[in-house]
C-alpha cells in the first residue's frame, strides 16, 4: 500500500512539473530561477545562482549572458571578482507574469479540494516540506520558483525548517 502511496504522489509530482513548465512560457527552468531568485534577491552572483539553480559556473554564466542579451538582466558594477546582478525592468515583469501563471496553474490543483479539505491538506503539505528539509541551501534550491512574498519567513515550513537546523547546529 505504501508504494502506491509513493505512486500516486509520483503522478502528483508530474503533474505539478508539469503545470509550472507550462507557466514559465519561453524560459527554461534554470533561466526563471534565475529570474526569480533575482526578483527577490537582488545582488546575487553568478556563483551564488549557480549553485541555488543547480547548474555549473560555466552553464551559470551561459544562461546568464543569454539573459542579458535578452535585456532581462544588467550586470552591475564588479565589486573585487564578482559581479552583482540586476532585473531590469522588463525582466522584473516577466517574473511578475511568470508567478502570477505559476501560481493560478498549481491552484487549479487544489480546486477539486473543498475548504476544510484543502485546510487539512496544507497541513499535511507543511508536515512533509518541513520535514525534507535539510539545510538553509536545500531551502534555497528547494524555493528557486517560490513567490517569496506569500510565503515569508514566519510561515515558509521549509523556512522555518531550515532556520531551526541553523540554529540547532549553533548550539552544538
Amino acid at each position: 500500500m505504501q508504494q502506491l502511496d509513493a505512486n500516486k504522489l509520483g503522478a502528483l509530482g508530474a503533474m505539478i512539473r508539469d503545470r509550472t513548465e507550462a507557466s514559465l512560457r519561453e524560459l527554461s527552468p534554470s533561466a526563471a530561477a534565475v529570474l526569480s531568485m533575482l526578483h527577490f534577491k537582488p545582488g546575487l552572483t553568478t556563483t551564488e545562482l549557480a549553485e541555488i539553480v543547480g547548474v555549473s559556473q560555466p552553464t551559470a554564466v551561459r544562461l546568464i549572458d543569454g539573459l542579458e542579451r535578452q535585456a532581462l538582466i544588467v550586470r552591475g558594477k564588479p565589486k573585487g571578482r564578482v559581479t552583482p546582478l540586476t532585473l531590469t525592468e522588463s525582466g522584473r515583469a516577466q517574473v511578475r507574469q511568470m508567478q502570477a501563471l505559476r501560481l493560478a496553474m498549481l491552484d487549479g490543483l487544489l480546486s477539486a479540494l473543498q475548504p476544510d479539505e484543502r485546510q487539512r491538506f496544507v497541513s499535511m503539505l507543511d508536515k512533509i516540506l518541513a520535514g525534507a528539509t535539510t539545510s538553509r541551501a536545500f531551502a534555497r534550491t528547494t524555493c528557486r520558483l517560490c513567490e517569496h512574498d506569500l510565503c515569508g519567513a514566519e510561515v515558509c515550513p521549509i523556512g522555518c525548517r531550515a532556520a531551526e537546523i541553523e540554529k540547532e547546529e549553533s548550539e552544538r
